[in-house]
């Protein structure tokens, strides 16, 4: 029985949400395409069929990743329209912070994956962090676009640090130390002043 042209990019999909859960997870060297294939539910054979190598399914892993983060950006300005910033600040510092790490945001959980990654890659993250800078920029109202660009990746920086290190900590009341000095920070480096 031969699939359709739907069903092939219905299991792209589905093993590329399953290598992103997995490079979160277990970083770019911590698991094997073997293991990615696994975790997705089909063979290391299959996964071939989608991508050509590790390399590719972790760049479209990193990609698929910060665009979430970009649309979940907009989706909040829409919703929340002035309201949506400290939204956001909070979802990140709160539930992704605190969730399993093969659910966290992909610009906390692979950046530093990315920061040893081929140039190929870190040229790919770069572009699709810039649309994410661009879509919180657009939210923030006042300054020059360029200001508003600087407080954008402030926010990011802060926001991608604080939940990294909040992970990184054995103490819960270390790690909410970390995300309420962060949110302050973040708050003030986003505040439309």
């Amino acid at each position: 029985m031969r699939y359709g042209p739907e069903h092939k990019q219905a299991a792209r999909k589905r093993i590329l949400q399953a290598a992103g859960r997995g490079f979160r997870k277990n970083g770019y060297g911590g698991i094997g395409v073997d293991g990615l294939a696994k975790a997705a539910g089909v063979t290391s054979g299959a996964f071939y069929g989608h991508f050509s190598s590790k390399d590719e399914a972790f760049k479209l892993a990193v990609i698929e990743g910060l665009e979430e983060l970009r649309g979940g950006v907009v989706h909040l300005r829409e919703t929340l329209d002035a309201q949506w910033l400290p939204a956001f600040v909070d979802y990140f510092l709160g539930a992704k912070r605190l969730c399993d790490l093969d659910d966290s945001c992909a610009s906390q959980s692979l950046t530093s994956e990315v920061g040893r990654a081929p140039a190929t890659i870190k040229k790919e993250f770069e572009t699709k962090m810039i649309e994410v800078i661009e879509a919180i920029a657009g939210g923030l109202k006042s300054g020059s676009i360029e200001q508003r660009r600087q407080k954008a990746w402030g926010l990011m920086s802060v926001l991608t640090g604080a939940v990294t290190m909040a992970r990184a900590v054995n103490d819960q009341a270390i790690g909410e130390s970390i995300a309420l000095a962060a949110r302050q920070m973040a708050l003030n480096s986003g505040a439309d002043s």
